[in-house]
Order: structure tokens, then sequence, then C-alpha cells
């Protein structure tokens, strides 16, 4: 039989979706953390987050702190969002605040 063999082995083949989505998840981080050196405000905050919660990271307070510090510089409300998972950003802490005003 022509073609059985290593082929069909390669294409039986599956990789555990947890192992796709962490390589996804480390990627988002490398990039993001890309975009953050380059003086991205929204993506300081992000790998302040990520750091913060170990998220495509191992987790690092010190340099979480760092990166929010960096962000904050331009833009003090991101303080606020510094606890929150990765990809809450002040707006939705804004709202948040006026849901709790509203109450």
């Amino acid at each position: 039989m022509e073609g059985s063999g290593t082929a069909d082995k390669e294409e039986n083949f599956r990789v555990p979706l947890s192992d796709v989505v962490s390589e996804c998840v480390k990627r988002w981080f490398k990039d993001t953390l890309k975009e953050a050196r380059a003086g991205d405000i929204n993506m300081q905050v992000l790998v302040s987050q990520m750091y913060s919660s170990g998220y495509g990271v191992s987790r690092d307070a010190e340099k979480a702190k760092a990166w929010m510090t960096r962000a904050s510089k331009s833009r003090p409300s991101v303080w606020r969002v510094s606890d929150k998972r990765p990809g809450y950003n002040a707006s939705d802490s804004d709202s948040d605040e006026l849901k709790e005003e509203d109450s």
C-alpha cells in the first residue's frame, strides 16, 4: 500500500487543545510586550495585568507594578485596573463606577 506509513501517522497526530491554547496565550503575551515596549499605553496596562495574573507568562508582581507605573505616567487612571483580569481596561472601570453610583 503506497501512501500509508509516515504520512498517515502525521495526519492522525492531534495536539491537545490545552497545548494549542497555551501556545496562543504565550504568543499573545509576546506580541503585547512588543507593543508595550514600543510605547502603547493600553498594551503596557495589559502586560501589567498579564504579569499580575500569570496569564501567558509567570506571575511577577514587581514587573506588573513596573509596567503599570510606566503606563500611569501618561494616564494616571490606569491604576484602577491594575488588579483586574487581562483585557479589563479603564473604560470598563468607568462604566462599573457609573453602575455603582446609580444603585
